[in-house]
């Protein structure tokens, strides 16, 4: 997966910071917006970007969990075994607290 992956902007460098901070949890996009302070239209890209990457799985809650509740149906992602490893590894990098040659094999691929 090195040399490979989403483009990493500040933006998704919080979102991976968030997941990484309890990497099996899995969380629903209005949460992620919340506690990243990022706008739903500016998320969703994101998380669809690292989905596409196979940094995170995403998967839809149970149909009775939110119908008991009288609310909309929850998307919620988490990051996968390899996504753990390479996020970790893309925010040392972007925090300045890998080495260089780490660093370089980040690049991001072009189109995403």
């Amino acid at each position: 997966m090195a040399g490979t992956g989403p483009r990493l902007t500040p933006q998704t460098v919080e979102v991976l910071r968030l997941l990484l901070a309890a990497p099996p949890v899995p969380r629903y996009g209005r949460d992620i917006a919340r506690e990243t302070n990022l706008k739903t239209g500016t998320l969703h890209p994101i998380l669809a970007r690292l989905e596409l990457a196979g940094w995170l799985e995403s998967f839809w809650e149970d149909p009775a969990e939110h119908e008991d509740q009288g609310r909309p149906r929850r998307r919620y992602y988490r990051l996968t075994g390899d996504g753990v490893r390479v996020a970790r590894s893309a925010v040392a990098a972007r925090t300045g607290d890998a080495p260089a040659t780490a660093r370089s094999a980040l690049r991001p691929r072009p189109g995403f």
